[in-house]
């Protein structure tokens, strides 16, 4: 049986708009998460285990190119069928929540607001896994990482609320 070449080859265009959408969701979110690192956050008690500052943006770049390499290897055996858009559909409302839970949470100061989000976003993040893998174990394998820093976050999340409610 022959290989499908449009699998087997990279194709730089669509790799390069799946790495862009997932980092401009990234840093459109960075934008109501920066300002307040150093004010707001920085008032808030936190649990011993919170990391330093300067590696969220590393985990999260870090986390946002495997994101994108995942979605541009699902997209590269995307075939119509109602499997790919359910994958498609559960792989943007993710993405959403993703980009949600820094607007909540540091944009309007919402800490069980985004601890609501958080932890739809794990759900999510499983159900994502779990169609990704229907297309390529690669892909779905790419989001582990993500999965194991949102469940650290979520456990921040729910730390940050107790110390400050």
């Amino acid at each position: 049986m022959k290989a499908d070449s449009s699998v087997s080859r990279f194709q730089l265009i669509p790799f390069a708009i799946s790495f862009f959408i997932t980092l401009a969701i990234g840093g459109v979110a960075t934008l109501f998460t920066r300002p307040e690192i150093r004010g707001w956050y920085l008032t808030l008690n936190k649990p011993d285990f919170t990391p330093p500052n300067w590696l969220f943006p590393v985990a999260w770049t870090t986390l946002y190119i495997l994101i994108a390499t995942a979605a541009y290897l699902v997209w590269k055996r995307r075939d119509g069928t109602s499997v790919y858009r359910t994958t498609a559909i559960i792989y943007s409302i993710q993405l959403l929540l993703n980009f949600l839970w820094s607007i909540v949470f540091f944009g309007l100061h919402q800490i069980f607001g985004g601890l609501i989000i958080i932890v739809l976003l794990l759900v999510f993040i499983i159900l994502n896994i779990a169609w990704f893998g229907r297309f390529t174990k690669t892909a779905a394998w790419l989001m582990v990482p993500y999965l194991v820093w949102v469940s650290y976050a979520t456990l921040l999340n729910i730390g940050i609320y107790i110390l400050n409610k």
